[in-house]
């Protein structure tokens, strides 16, 4: 896909991720309509490309905002490239979370995205070449501890992304789906920013994610799966899974006590 020529819905282009996307693509020529609940994140970009780039206010939860975006998108005459980046996190274990936080992390991590998808397919259809593009995560693929509702939600993103790809198999729409790794953004808690720091783990900057995903499209790509060693262990737990369980469960009395406590910085694995 030329980049220049796309006219795209963004979601959660106010986040870390999805604002960094948004600044890669008006910088490649591409018309951005950035859906998000909250402009002041958008505003510099917003004053950098007032041509290219439009905030619509919306909460992807609710069928009345969806369609108002499809409005947007049609007052723009329609749209080539649509990317779900819109989701929430919340590091805890299963017991800790309450049926509220639940169903937010369903709500906006799979329900929106399926619901706007199915929404914006006519416009998407009626495009030369045209694109959905999910924004899931190496836990999409590798069910973590203090992740179980995360992990749920991102599964099933991935799995929507495998069958859409091929129910649109005949069609110009194709389907990518990007599997970031830990990523420095306001979605992590200090308890999660602790948990990686113990593990060592490795985290990317947003402006890393985005130019990886930018490249991703304008290469036509089916997934992108980010990092190493993460892409490693996602192909070892669809082997061995009994191996990562033990490898996992060494890490669960960590897990445990950081969800359970108010962070220490003195904690170690």
């Amino acid at each position: 896909m030329r980049l220049s020529d796309a006219r795209v819905v963004l979601t959660g282009a106010s986040g870390g991720i999805g604002l960094a996307i948004a600044g890669a693509l008006c910088a490649s020529g591409a018309h951005v309509l950035a859906v998000a609940r909250h402009r002041t994140p958008l505003e510099p970009l917003l004053a950098q490309y007032p041509q290219q780039l439009c905030w619509v206010s919306a909460d992807l939860t609710f069928l009345a905002d969806r369609r108002k975006v499809r409005v947007a998108a049609e007052a723009i005459g329609g749209v080539n490239l649509l990317i779900n980046a819109a989701g929430i996190n919340h590091f805890a274990m299963l017991e800790q979370h309450d049926d509220n936080e639940i169903n937010g992390m369903l709500a906006l991590n799979i329900t929106a995205p399926i619901c706007l998808t199915k929404l914006l397919l006519p416009l998407l259809k009626q495009a030369e070449s045209a694109m959905v593009v999910n924004v899931g995560s190496t836990y999409g693929s590798i069910g973590y501890p203090g992740y179980a509702t995360y992990c749920a939600t991102k599964f099933a993103l991935r799995g929507f992304s495998e069958a859409l790809r091929r129910e649109l198999a005949d069609t110009r729409v194709g389907v990518l789906y990007v599997a970031p790794r830990a990523t420095h953004t306001r979605m992590n808690s200090p308890a999660a920013q602790a948990l990686n720091d113990a593990l060592k783990s490795n985290v990317d900057d947003p402006l890393t994610v985005a130019s990886a995903v930018i490249h991703a499209i304008a290469n036509n790509r089916r997934d992108l799966y980010l990092g190493w060693p993460e892409r490693f262990f996602v192909r070892l737990n669809s082997l061995l899974p009994n191996l990562v369980d033990r490898g996992l469960r060494k890490q669960l009395p960590l897990v445990r006590r950081l969800s359970d406590k108010p962070v220490n910085k003195d904690l170690n694995p």
